[in-house]
């Protein structure tokens, strides 16, 4: 593991303004953990199809490395993408429609759960390949790169995608053209179904990455206080110049693979211990030692069922898309207009 990038030293941050910012860290965990649990809801009900692959236990890594980010940075996500969407800036409303199919969602109700999209917010969407997205991210950094802009292209994956071959292409690739990547592990232990041990001979996934002369560390993925401090370090450095930099995020995910994964492969009381370290638990216990009260908490819990509440009856609302235009966008419409008789 090599040592963080060197920074000039900075006065502690007040009290008031720390305090305040935990609380937005929470307001913003706290709804992608409602949005989830109503997606679950939906799904029983069928309101939801397809596959749905929620990040309930993750949400530190989501918000932790979007607050180190600027509007300009690029974003590229997995297929347990909701909450990545949600911290970059989506709407509950768009993501929600998209989610029904519905075409005022993000991506006109055609991409569903595994590929949210907005080019508008520079969030290049889920990839439904494992792996899938470490080559786009490559490229979007190399344009970036080439172009002189001063911009971190921020690439989401979770420990299965490191047992694939564009994991390795991808890093040896950014370490030879010293791109401007910040590679962000979301090490959950399994890779669907199978324990990191059984795919990895090497399981310090952060090591296996500087051994393509990357700057990498670990950092608990369950603390978003952690995450947001390591991820803004590591996005100023690639920021600043200094090539990829790789961060494994040490989380869990709470509930399986899948909604159709009946997850007998983990045991129930190792699900128990990870949820004791669940990241919404230990920011609001620091809140409440820095005086935020349950009334408080109550108000942040009211908005955003308010927020998830709107979200549902604007998707429920929201128009399918007709027959008729079943087959636009197969190909680019500015090249069929010029290729047209």
């Amino acid at each position: 593991m090599s040592d963080r990038p060197a920074e000039a030293p900075v006065g502690p941050e007040p009290d008031a303004a720390r305090h305040e910012h935990r609380v937005h860290l929470l307001n913003e965990m706290l709804r992608i953990r409602r949005f989830e649990e109503r997606c679950v809801e939906l799904y029983s009900r069928e309101e939801i199809r397809g596959f749905l692959h929620l990040g309930i236990g993750e949400e530190a890594c989501a918000v932790g490395v979007m607050e180190a980010l600027t509007p300009e940075d690029a974003v590229v996500a997995t297929y347990r993408e909701h909450g990545h969407a949600l911290a970059r800036g989506l709407s509950m409303r768009e993501t929600m429609a998209e989610l029904q199919g519905k075409m005022e969602g993000c991506s006109r109700g055609r991409g569903g759960s595994m590929h949210l999209f907005d080019a508008t917010r520079r969030f290049f969407g889920g990839n439904a390949i494992v792996a899938g997205g470490l080559p786009l991210a490559v490229g979007l950094a190399l344009a970036d790169h080439l172009q002189g802009r001063q911009r971190v292209t921020a690439c989401f994956f979770g420990d299965g995608a490191v047992a694939e071959g564009e994991f390795h292409e991808a890093m040896n690739l950014a370490a030879l053209w010293h791109l401007p990547v910040l590679f962000c592990c979301e090490n959950n232990l399994y890779a669907m179904g199978t324990a990191l041990r059984y795919t990895e001979s090497e399981t310090d996934l952060s090591l296996k990455a500087s051994s393509y002369r990357i700057p990498s560390w670990e950092v608990d993925g369950m603390d978003v206080d952690a995450v947001e401090e390591t991820a803004r370090d590591a996005a100023r450095a690639v920021r600043e110049g200094g090539g990829p930099h790789f961060v494994e995020m040490r989380t869990y995910r709470f509930r399986s693979h899948s909604m159709y994964d009946p997850d007998r492969y983990r045991d129930k009381a190792e699900i128990a211990q990870w949820r004791e370290k669940d990241p919404l638990t230990t920011l609001t216990a620091r809140l409440s030692a820095e005086g935020l009260g349950d009334a408080d908490v109550a108000r942040l819990e009211a908005q955003v069922a308010a927020e998830v509440d709107d979200a549902v009856a604007f998707a429920e609302a929201g128009t399918d898309e007709p027959v008729e235009e079943l087959e636009r966008f197969v190909t680019s419409e500015r090249t069929s207009e010029r290729t047209a008789p």
